[in-house]
Formats: structure tokens, C-alpha cells, sequence
């Protein structure tokens, strides 16, 4: 019966977190009543098991929203993301230089570009070139640098180096997220820095973010996006929140 009841102490004590974030050994003592020692116990088994994570001064907290892998993002709004891909690689005018992003739906625009006469894709992670790896009428460079083996891209020193040699008639951007007033959401601060050198470099600007990712808030790093900027995404999107970037002088395409 006392195991039991450690049991479901625990499972409420993660339960708590996830909803409130923190909680003190206090509170949880005074809740559950048991001792602060048997609280701070629990504590330590459920720090152990990764589903919590302990703070300053005896509070726990939730471990923070973990990044899914390529892989994962693969299965996710595959139709919405090929639509979106299309749209975007469709926007490709002969001759010119673009840059794709590391991510599933950039990378989805390589099956259609192939079509394309005397383009340069300059790619910033291994999705694109995977897509173009055989499309001999396209020319491709890499801008090289550190690959973050969960979003298959190239971020650091050097592959900003890269990209501050360069410009774009056009940049296609993934996310992790996106917001109006905020901007680019990612995992990392540098690939945040990696975005907003993109962004600079770039004559036409769009974000490929499908519905599930606008206004979403997963992560603490962020880059900007100015008015100006394409937000691609596909037709379940939420009008509110498609106003919203609209309201910020963005353009809105849902396909």
C-alpha cells in the first residue's frame, strides 16, 4: 500500500509541474502531508528519471519542451508541408541564386526545383542537399559548418562566414515556430543568429511554417522577421493568427 501511494505522489507531483511549472518542497509537503524529507525523495527519484528538474532552493520544475529529431518532424503535416513546398519553389524565377534552410518542408522544395533552368541553391542543411544531390541542371553549394545532427543543418562559425559572402534573390526559412510580434522560434541561440544573417542577405524573405507552428512558443530563442516577409503555411491556419502577421505588414500565403 505505501508503495502504491509513493506511486501516485509521484505521478500527481509530475502532473503539478507540468501544469504550475514550479512548486516548493513546502507546498508539496503541506499538500500530500508527509514530511519535507519524504517530498524531497521523491524529488530525487523523479530528477533521476528525467521527468522533472530541480531549481534553485528546493522548487522542481518541468524539464523544458524537448526538440524532435528530423525524423519525427518527417511524419508531421507531411501533405501540408509538400503543398507549402510547391508553393514556395514555384516563386523560383530561371537564374536566380536562392537559399534553402535546413528543415523538412525547405528540403521538400528540392522535387520541384529540378524543373528550374540555371538556378543556384546555396543549402544550410542536409535535407536540401539530399533533394538535389542528382539534379544535374541545378547548381548547389554548401555553406558548410557544424551539422546539428537533430535538424540535419550547418550552424557556427563557420557556416555564418559562408553566408556573409553571399546574397540571395530569395531565402526560404524553416521553423520551429512562429510568431508575429516575436519572430523565428528555434532550440539554439545560434541558429537564430544563423536566420537573421539569412535574412539580411536576402532581396525576398519567406517563412515556411505549417499550421501547427504559428504562434507557437516551444523554445527562448528567437529571430526577428521584418514587415515584408512571406509567412507560408497551409489552409487549416487559424485566421486570428494569420491576421496577427498580417497586422505586423507580412504577407500571408495559405495554400
Amino acid at each position: 500500500m505505501a508503495v502504491r501511494e509513493s506511486e501516485a505522489r509521484r505521478s500527481e507531483i509530475v502532473r503539478l509541474a507540468r501544469s504550475s511549472g514550479l512548486a516548493s518542497v513546502d507546498d508539496l509537503s503541506a499538500q500530500f502531508g508527509v514530511t519535507a524529507s519524504t517530498i524531497r525523495r521523491d524529488l530525487s527519484q523523479l530528477t533521476s528519471q528525467g521527468l522533472i528538474a530541480r531549481t534553485y532552493g528546493g522548487a522542481i520544475a518541468l524539464d523544458p519542451q524537448q526538440e524532435s529529431s528530423l525524423r519525427q518532424r518527417a511524419l508531421e503535416g507531411f501533405d501540408a508541408k509538400r503543398a507549402i513546398a510547391e508553393w514556395a519553389a514555384s516563386q523560383v524565377r530561371p537564374g536566380e541564386t536562392i537559399l534553402l534552410d535546413a528543415g523538412t518542408t525547405v528540403g521538400a522544395m528540392g522535387e520541384f526545383l529540378r524543373e528550374i533552368d540555371d538556378i543556384t541553391v546555396i543549402a544550410a542543411g542536409l535535407t536540401a542537399l539530399e533533394s538535389l544531390a542528382d539534379a544535374d541542371s541545378v547548381r548547389v553549394e554548401c555553406i558548410g559548418g557544424t551539422l546539428r545532427h537533430l535538424s540535419q543543418g550547418f550552424v557556427g562559425p563557420l557556416a555564418e562566414a559562408t553566408l556573409q559572402r553571399v546574397t540571395f534573390d530569395r531565402a526560404f526559412l524553416g521553423a520551429d515556430a512562429v510568431t508575429a510580434d516575436l519572430g523565428i522560434c528555434e532550440a539554439e541561440l545560434e541558429q537564430t543568429r544563423l536566420k537573421e544573417i539569412m535574412i539580411e542577405r536576402a532581396d525576398e524573405v519567406y517563412v515556411l511554417a505549417h499550421a501547427a507552428k504559428l504562434g507557437q512558443r516551444p523554445f527562448h530563442a528567437w529571430a526577428p522577421i521584418p514587415p515584408g516577409t512571406t509567412i507560408v503555411t497551409d489552409d487549416s491556419a487559424d485566421t486570428e493568427e494569420t491576421a496577427s502577421f498580417e497586422a505586423a505588414g507580412m504577407r500571408v500565403v495559405r495554400v
